[in-house]
């Protein structure tokens, strides 16, 4: 089964902007599913109980299903939607911001709110790592000994990923084939060892990419 590949983050984030005397201190984390982004948002409003505000926006699911926002307390629509728009705009899912205001005695008006936010956000997914989850097949190979050494430097030359090998009779790799390289990757191999190997597809799963290869 191929899953729906999605952008996202690696893993927590922060930011801190001074505008107009006002502070905001922008949090971002990768959060799995809605449970997760309600969590962070109940640990980032207890970190920052005593700001002004604690605005929040999150996105979870398959094409960004689920979206939600909140202005907490600033006039509606100057703070949640404009975070929202900055993650819906970087195409990434499964990601929850939290911008925590200081009100600096100076009011910034609404436009002027709308810019901070959405700036706030911005600004710290700049600082963030930006990973892919993409569908690799994981394969395992059997091939004889005498394929070895032409069979390790096709695999070095195209930088694909040995998960495990084991030394049998045969030689038994484990590996995580792109599945948008994974026709290239079986027709080389049934040159290089003209047909004389097995390759088995296990599963397809969603793995975690970034520069298009796989990181742990």
């Amino acid at each position: 089964m191929v899953n729906k590949e999605f952008k996202t983050i690696l893993g927590q984030y922060n930011n801190q902007i001074e505008i107009n005397k006002s502070i905001f201190i922008t949090n971002i984390k990768r959060c799995n599913d809605e449970e997760e982004s309600v969590k962070f948002i109940e640990e980032i409003s207890s970190q920052y109980r005593d700001a002004t505000h604690n605005c929040t926006a999150y996105i979870n699911g398959e094409n960004q299903l689920i979206q939600r926002y909140n202005d907490d307390g600033e006039p509606s629509g100057t703070a949640g939607i404009p975070m929202l728009e900055v993650l819906k705009k970087e195409e990434l899912t499964n990601i929850c911001a939290v911008v925590t205001r200081y009100f600096g005695g100076k009011k910034l008006g609404a436009s002027g709110l709308i810019r901070a936010y959405g700036q706030s956000v911005s600004e710290c997914i700049k600082k963030s790592e930006i990973i892919w989850f993409k569908n690799y097949h994981k394969v395992k190979i059997s091939f004889e000994y005498p394929y070895l050494g032409k069979i390790d430097n096709f695999i070095s030359n195209n930088n694909f990923f040995i998960k495990d090998r084991k030394y049998l009779d045969i030689i038994e790799n484990i590996m995580y084939i792109s599945i948008n390289e994974f026709e290239f990757f079986k027709t080389q191999l049934m040159e290089i060892t003209s047909a004389n190997i097995n390759l088995e597809i296990l599963e397809t799963v969603l793995l975690k990419t970034k520069n298009n290869e796989i990181i742990e």
